[in-house]
């Protein structure tokens, strides 16, 4: 028996699957393990979205891998593919950390091998000039005076809007016209040269608050840009752009300019070529102005 159990292959114990919900995994996991990563906000949300769904009141013994296909089919009626997927995901982790360090007597996963919805969740979203004038029209009195400095500064530079607001005046060298983030999306950091636009917004956002010892570079809540930014975009009447759009935009302008991919992404900081190029879409003049008049030979 303890031969068979070193190799895990005693039957769990069922009392305890009888009694556990995956309710139970779930919340244990919002409460202890989310908090610890950098996108805790959004997968907090995403969690208690999850948590409504009737799935999570089954106990652990009973619970299969149709009932994740039921929930995975019924999910794609409402949202996007890429949102059930992330969701799965998110939910496999959690049986995942629940069988290797809580204990837990699941004897597989069963999500493990479940056909994750698949879709192009890739925005091709471009920023025109006329939008951006309208933009910058569209503030007023009451608007954050911070909300225009940092728009201008994630144009500049493809930081994500985490990286921006969490930006302090230490990790800026002016006279270097550079810009450290120490801690990325992705665990490691970079430092970004600044464009003569980047160093402008700077210069706007320190006339704003004066002291810049030490001090965040952009002073403003999340929920306070997010809201002033809808404004913002609603007075302008630009249809269907997101602040994340930014980065989009910015990503797409270093390669217009003539940027290579390394380049481009020691600033973006991304990691392959594939996740940077989803960022990445040139505009039809801008490619247009660097083609011939004809390519066909000879004609």
């Amino acid at each position: 028996m303890e031969v068979r159990a070193d190799r895990q292959e005693l039957e769990p114990k069922r009392h305890d699957l009888r009694s556990t919900t995956l309710e139970d995994l779930v919340t244990r996991y919002r409460d202890n393990e989310t908090p610890r990563k950098k996108g805790a906000r959004t997968e907090v949300v995403m969690l208690n979205a999850f948590l409504r769904h009737p799935i999570c009141k089954l106990p652990l013994g009973g619970l299969s891998r149709s009932d994740f296909a039921a929930f995975r089919d019924a999910r794609l009626a409402r949202v996007k593919p890429a949102s059930v997927r992330r969701q799965l995901m998110t939910i496999q982790a959690v049986l995942t950390k629940a069988m290797t360090d809580w204990d837990v007597p699941l004897k597989a996963n069963p999500l493990v091998g479940l056909k994750l919805p698949t879709g192009d969740n890739t925005r091709q979203r471009r920023l025109s000039g006329t939008e951006w004038a309208r933009l910058q029209g569209s503030v007023r009195p009451d608007t954050n005076p911070l909300t225009l400095p940092v728009i201008r500064f994630a144009l500049e530079t493809a930081m994500r809007r985490g990286e921006l607001l969490s930006l302090v005046w230490r990790d800026v060298d002016l006279a270097r016209r550079t810009a450290s983030i120490r801690e990325a999306k992705a665990g490691i950091g970079r430092t970004i040269p600044l464009t003569r636009g980047a160093i402008e917004a700077l210069h706007e956002a320190a006339k704003l608050h004066g002291d810049t010892d030490g001090r965040l570079v952009f002073p403003i809540a999340v929920v306070t840009l997010h809201s002033s930014w809808r404004a913002l975009v609603r007075r302008a009447q630009v249809v269907d752009l997101r602040f994340h759009d930014l980065r989009h935009e910015a990503i797409s302008r270093l390669f217009e300019v003539g940027l290579t991919v390394p380049e481009v992404a020691s600033i973006s900081g991304h990691k392959t070529i594939g996740q940077l190029f989803r960022y990445a879409h040139a505009a039809p003049g801008s490619v247009l102005a660097k083609l011939p008049e004809r390519l066909t030979p000879g004609v």
